[in-house]
């Protein structure tokens, strides 16, 4: 569980980059914040379902 905790607190960190690279017209920030964002959200929710909730008996 641990491991989706940081997954979800990198996505939030590179979703707030990438604003404020928007915010400041910085496109090379923009980008890699948003691809960033992108990854690190995929992996989120994919280790979430796969390994987040606990099975059930």
């Amino acid at each position: 569980m641990g491991l989706v905790i940081i997954f979800a607190v990198v996505t939030i960190f590179a979703g707030y980059g990438a604003f404020s690279a928007l915010k400041n017209k910085n496109f090379l920030g923009l980008f890699f914040g948003a691809a960033s964002f992108a990854v690190f959200g995929w992996f989120t929710v994919m280790t979430l379902l796969n390994h987040g909730f606990p099975t059930a008996h």
